[in-house]
């Protein structure tokens, strides 16, 4: 039974605390807590992409998602999370090293064909057939008297006081339009582990299921006819010659908004691992993006939601200014030319229940760190990542070891636990910022035959990679905001 583990579990955490007051004293001690049922009821409310599922928008501008399959669907959709994780980190390697770039030329500034002599000096003598320089003219100092003195009976000249001149404040900005639309996990029947939402394409709109990713910019679907090769997607191909609109493509982002002349492309040859949705939607900084294109009229921000793996409730994405609810941590958007697609942020340090890694911030931001919505787990580089995962050890050593779950190498078999005790953990930023991950970001259950088995949802990066990766196991359950105007990124915790 569960319960004689609990008074033992408790006096663990509390010999915990009293070993490592020194080190918690760098923050307050943080714990979450998550049921045993909490854990397998997640695995069987996972979601499955059904069309007529969609709802009308409700309130606060959100769709409704249904449940249209359950966990034996799901056995029979999942795939390796491996070999779709590698996949990704290879296909930004790919954009990202300098070396795959070609390089720039730029031919030599070719030397003035024209040559000037040096001027003469004035007075000197002038050469054969020029006129004579002007001789150098010496003015007299020029003279300013001083202002008289008052004439005899004239009063001085009072100073004279002037009212203060009074600026009424500015308005406040009113807030910008926006529009939302519902997002789901790939892996609810689509085999990704990228995150998905459904738009129309076209005049009458055809509906399409899209991965979106941050780290791309243009976005495309799988087009009839398939001259080359197509792989296997669950809605019918983007059939051009039903659409009146496409040599100007409308995209139809929801119900009550389309956006005209939308450049996408329109694959007839499509080669790569993209599970089985219609295409992708790209939401990178590049000037093909839908955040960029966008821009004018939805002030250049945007954001969603990775709805958490307990699906409580929906996800989505959301076009256009975020409300100011007050609890946003903003922190700066890191720009870095040679990677001109990525949304960079400057993470200095991570705490762990309280304790923050005794690591000199240039351990991370010497390479930097990239924000993606498609990479599944976060690497940060190894320095740090050994001391976290021994300290989540640490933390974690009442429960039983489990084998390593391919990429992650710390996990454990909760079976026989009713309640999971696990740090609390944030990220910190230079600015100060901080973002504290849900109970769901810290660990991942990856087993669907096996839903009480856990492992920590961090790795480490490899030595030859360029930055460190925030993934988007670490984003669920938040609102990421990115305001590319203002050149920020915010993060509101448990938004859905």
């Amino acid at each position: 039974m569960a319960s004689p583990r609990l008074p033992s579990l408790y006096g663990g955490l509390l010999v915990l605390a009293l070993l490592c007051g020194g080190a918690l004293a760098a923050g307050p001690t943080r714990y979450l807590s998550v049921s045993l049922d909490q854990v397998v009821g997640s695995k069987a409310r996972a979601q499955c992409y059904d069309p007529s599922s969609f709802s009308d928008e409700t309130s606060r501008n959100k769709f409704t998602i249904h449940p249209s399959c359950g966990a034996g669907e799901q056995v029979g959709r999942k795939r390796g999370i491996l070999s779709h994780h590698r996949a990704r980190l290879s296909t930004i390697h790919q954009r990202s090293y300098p070396s795959a770039m070609p390089p720039m030329y730029f031919p030599p500034t070719p030397a003035p064909t024209t040559v000037f002599p040096p001027l003469p000096a004035p007075g000197s003598v002038p050469a054969d057939g020029m006129p004579p320089m002007l001789p150098v003219v010496a003015f007299p100092p020029m003279f300013f008297p001083p202002n008289p003195a008052p004439s005899e009976g004239m009063p001085p000249s009072p100073a004279i006081a002037f009212p203060p001149i009074y600026f009424p404040p500015a308005a406040a900005p009113s807030e910008g339009p926006s529009v939302t639309i519902p997002d789901v996990p790939g892996t609810s029947g689509f085999n990704i582990t990228e995150f998905v939402v459904v738009v129309g394409f076209g005049t009458p709109s055809q509906p399409s299921a899209l991965l979106f990713d941050t780290g791309s910019d243009l976005s495309w679907v799988q087009c009839q006819p398939c001259t080359g090769h197509c792989y296997q997607q669950n809605d019918p191909l983007f059939d051009p010659t039903k659409s009146s609109t496409y040599d100007v493509e409308t995209l139809t982002f929801s119900s009550s908004r389309k956006f005209s002349s939308f450049p996408f492309g329109c694959g007839t040859t499509n080669l790569g691992d993209f599970g089985s949705v219609n295409g992708l939607l790209g939401l990178g900084r590049g000037q093909l993006s839908l955040a960029s294109q966008t821009a004018s009229s939805f002030d250049g921000t945007f954001s969603y939601c990775l709805p958490s793996h307990n699906m409580t409730r929906p996800g989505f994405l959301s076009i256009g200014a975020a409300p100011d609810i007050g609890k946003v941590q903003y922190t700066a958007m890191i720009k870095k030319p040679q990677y001109p697609s990525f949304y960079f942020v400057e993470l200095v340090s991570i705490d762990i229940g309280g304790y923050v890694l005794p690591v000199p911030p240039s351990v991370f931001t010497s390479k930097g760190t990239l924000l993606d919505s498609g990479t599944t787990f976060t690497y940060i580089p190894a320095q740090a990542y050994n001391l976290l995962r021994d300290r989540f050890k640490f933390t974690m050593k009442g429960y039983k070891p489990a084998p390593p779950f391919q990429d992650l190498d710390t996990c454990y078999d909760f079976s026989g636990q009713s309640v999971i005790f696990q740090p609390g953990m944030s990220f910190k930023f230079s600015d100060g910022a901080v973002f504290d991950i849900d109970i769901f970001g810290v660990m991942i259950y990856p087993y669907v035959d096996h839903p009480a088995i856990g492992c920590f949802a961090f790795a480490s990066s490899d030595p030859t990679d360029q930055f460190s990766i925030i993934g988007n196991t670490q984003q669920r359950s938040a609102e990421v905001i990115y305001d590319v105007v203002a050149e920020k990124i915010g993060f509101v915790p448990l938004s859905c």
